[in-house]
């Protein structure tokens, strides 16, 4: 089993950048495919971001793919969101999940494990 804690949400003007990160609990963390999600106010969660467990490969959704990257050091227990371009329309509570599989999964129930969660918030 993994815990997950998300840090680095806040409040940024538009075109502003943030950086989260999500520390991992236990010694088998490179074992974890690693996700991002959002959830906006009165919306369901949606996928984000992607990496596989050697960080070799990611995937991004379109709304945020050349604006937002992921990446991981499993050395440190640790997935990063950098976020950059930021608009409005990112505005949302972004969480960490994990999961065991081999391929980058985007459907919210095939992750397993999930943080609480981190605001973000854009705007001026």
């Amino acid at each position: 089993q993994v815990q997950l804690v998300e840090s680095g949400g806040g409040l940024v003007q538009p075109g502003g950048s943030l950086r989260l990160s999500c520390a991992a609990s236990g010694r088998t963390f490179s074992s974890y495919q690693m996700g991002w999600f959002r959830q906006a106010p009165g919306k369901e969660r949606e996928f984000v971001t992607a990496i596989s467990r050697s960080g070799g490969s990611t995937y991004y959704a379109d709304s945020v793919k050349g604006r937002f990257t992921i990446s991981r050091d499993n050395a440190k227990n640790t997935v990063y969101l950098q976020m950059t371009s930021l608009k409005p329309e990112d505005t949302a509570v972004y969480y960490c999940a994990a999961r065991g599989g081999s391929y980058n999964a985007i459907v919210r129930g095939e992750y397993y494990y999930w943080g609480q969660g981190t605001q973000v918030t854009v705007s001026t």
